[in-house]
């Protein structure tokens, strides 16, 4: 499998600051990771504020 070199991420890092501008990198970084935690979240069967249940337990007995 690929694992990336330090000389590797230094490239990548700077094509992403070459595409997206010093400025708006942290936002996007930010948006990144807000649509990661939401996926992550969404597998889980967690919704806004709600905490997920694990799925042996059940409200009817």
């Amino acid at each position: 499998m690929f694992r990336p070199e330090p000389l590797d991420l230094v490239l990548i890092a700077l094509v992403a600051i070459l595409i997206f501008g010093a400025n708006r990198l942290p936002e996007t970084a930010r948006a990144i990771g807000q649509a990661i935690r939401g996926f992550r979240e969404g597998l889980a069967g967690k919704e806004d504020g709600e905490t997920p249940t694990p799925p042996n337990a059940s409200s009817t007995k």
